[in-house]
């Protein structure tokens, strides 16, 4: 099978197996669970009055949502920041590596010498994931043999039955190595994401609280008092609450630069691109340009109530999933992710910023750390007030 071949095998597992509305809506119990032990971690919180690490908190739950989504299992407790913080660090070691500057791209010549240690870093985080994921495609063969056996029951299959039930078939050249690396694009590409998209909506929101009262009040006229937490089923019902998350993938787009590849010799805008070049779309820069967005630094979620643009792909101004047959297959467990969260972290508490916000030690909330994805410098942190028109 050509590699061509391949990716698009692939590329239609995840159309059909992953990431279908129908295959989404059948996992969607499992990722109310994970929102529903977020509130109660958060609700705690409250409790005492302590500082929430809103961006441990974000990750850990994003990361046993797409963990279960994909292979039926936790990965991190809520609370264990040691075990949550060495994913954390392989994730983004891995996009800032992916997203660094690396004179091998200039001068291929040097691949063989490595001058920056860029592949040695890469090589070790990629191990650490593959490690990993495969004793749990391990563990599943077994399973698997142990059902055609009789040995065992399974109540529903996940994303992991699906890829091994293709790289099972007769004649296949989908390999377990191939199974392997899929399954990191998904999880590493997955939570980077999704967990960074919450996070930078909250340190806006926080930040304007014009903006997050006018969403308060959406969510209670909507959701209703009685509702801990908001269901996929609502997102539709809440323009302004999508309205923010368009908002937050203009200001702060999960991946900056978005790579291409040239497939033949072209002319773009006066410039010759060769046939195989590789070429960065700026994403970051076209969410802040002035030609295209007034007042384009500032957050100003109301610009998409009275407009049609959308982040689908069909939109040149605002392709953070990027468009086209290579675009993000992703996009829809994200759309759900991101607005579920968000919504029942605003919908049930207030929240109070430690340092009422200001900058610590020259360090802006609002520093951004480049790499193939797009991080805080500085982790958002607040304490938890219990909203008293829930009780």
């Amino acid at each position: 099978m050509q590699p061509t071949s391949r990716w698009r095998t692939l590329r239609k597992v995840c159309a059909t197996k992953v990431f279908s509305s129908q295959q989404l809506d059948s996992t969607q119990v499992v990722r109310r669970r994970k929102v529903k032990e977020l509130m109660d971690f958060v609700k705690k919180t409250s409790e005492t009055f302590d500082v929430l690490d809103i961006s441990e908190a974000i990750f850990t739950t994003v990361l046993n949502s797409i963990s279960n989504t994909l292979f039926s299992m936790d990965v991190v407790q809520l609370g264990c920041s040691s075990k949550s913080q060495e994913f954390k660090d392989i994730f983004c070691g891995i996009t800032e590596e992916a997203g660094k500057p690396n004179v091998v791209d200039y001068f291929p010549i040097f691949a063989k010498i490595d001058p920056q240690g860029a592949r040695a870093r890469m090589t070790k985080y990629y191990k650490k994931m593959i490690d990993f994921l495969d004793g749990i495609v391990e563990e599943r063969l077994r399973l698997i043999k142990g059902l055609q056996m009789g040995d065992t029951t399974k109540e529903y299959k996940d994303v992991l039955d699906y890829v091994l039930e293709v790289m099972l078939e007769d004649n296949s050249q989908v390999t377990r190595i191939h199974v392997l690396h899929l399954l990191v694009d998904l999880f590493v590409a997955g939570i980077d994401t999704t967990a960074s998209t919450i996070e930078w909506a909250m340190t806006e929101l926080l930040y304007n609280p014009k903006k997050l009262q006018k969403l308060k009040n959406e969510l209670q006229d909507v959701i209703g008092k009685e509702e801990k937490q908001i269901e996929e089923s609502h997102i539709s019902k809440l323009p302004f609450l999508r309205a923010v998350v368009k908002e937050t993938f203009r200001l702060h787009p999960p991946f900056p630069l978005i790579p291409h590849k040239s497939k033949e010799d072209v002319e773009l805008c006066g410039f010759n691109v060769p046939k195989n070049a590789q070429v960065l779309i700026n994403i970051w820069g076209v969410g802040r340009d002035p030609s295209i967005w007034r007042n384009p630094n500032e957050f100003v979620p109301e610009r998409f109530l009275e407009s049609k643009i959308d982040y689908q792909g069909n939109d040149c101004e605002l392709i953070p999933f990027s468009a086209g047959r290579r675009m993000c297959p992703g996009l829809p467990l994200a759309y759900r992710g991101v607005h579920t969260v968000l919504g029942s972290l605003l919908h049930c508490y207030d929240w109070k910023l430690v340092n009422n916000g200001e900058k610590e030690k020259g360090l802006d909330m609002f520093d951004e750390k480049f790499g193939l994805s797009l991080h805080k410098a500085k982790p958002l942190q607040a304490i938890p007030i219990y909203n008293n028109h829930n009780n």
